[in-house]
């Protein structure tokens, strides 16, 4: 299994298109989620970096499909927030679709970091963006955040409630919690990480703790 230092990463590149994207060829993990969820300070918090990806409390900041090298091998993505209906309708569009050739056609990619609110899991948006990955075969990494806002046991029955909710066998679907200000899962998330990261395709379950 890979074990990659997400400190060393570097910016690649931003590509308002799927035609702009580098070369389709080594290891691409992707991090998707509804606007305002938190995935940009989960990336900011897996890479230890205060302004990786930008935070806003508006959503629909991310509006490119931003790329960041870890080594010669190795590509994280972030992809735009879906969801934001106060954009431009042409531009929200124009984003649906990118992200929808992305997902679908990426050879390279090996799976999707989905980022949901832990207050607000499983919107329609979301289930959406879960059968999309089902549709596409695309592997899932859940994560929770914000989850310094409940308590425990409200942190622990939710995470097993989106589990339930999301049991199938067609792709591999993991879950667990995060926090972006206490650091509550990162250990976590950076096992699923160098699993997907590692030089062969995986093909048992994702040794990942949920």
């Amino acid at each position: 299994m890979a074990n990659i230092n997400y400190n060393k990463i570097e910016f690649l590149k931003s590509a308002a298109y799927y035609k702009n994207l580098p070369e389709d060829k080594g290891i691409e993990v992707a991090f998707a989620g509804r606007s305002n969820a938190g995935k940009s300070s989960a990336l900011n918090t897996l890479t230890n970096r205060k302004n990786l990806a930008k935070t806003s409390s508006k959503p629909g900041k991310t509006q490119h499909i931003n790329l960041f090298r870890l080594d010669k091998q190795r590509i994280l993505v972030d992809l735009p927030g879906y969801g934001f209906s106060k954009v431009n309708r042409a531009e929200k569009k124009r984003w649906e679709a990118e992200l929808t050739r992305y997902l679908g056609e990426r050879q390279c990619l090996r799976g999707i970091v989905l980022v949901m609110d832990i207050r607000h899991p499983l919107t329609e948006l979301d289930q959406t963006m879960v059968d999309f990955a089902r549709s596409t075969g695309r592997d899932l990494h859940i994560i929770l955040s914000k989850s310094d806002k409940l308590k425990k046991g409200k942190i622990a029955a939710t995470v097993l409630k989106v589990k339930k909710d999301l049991k199938d066998d067609s792709i591999n679907i993991t879950v667990q919690a995060f926090s972006s200000l206490n650091g509550t899962g990162l250990k976590e998330l950076k096992q699923q990480l160098d699993f997907w990261y590692t030089e062969d395709k995986p093909q048992a379950d994702s040794p990942a703790t949920d």
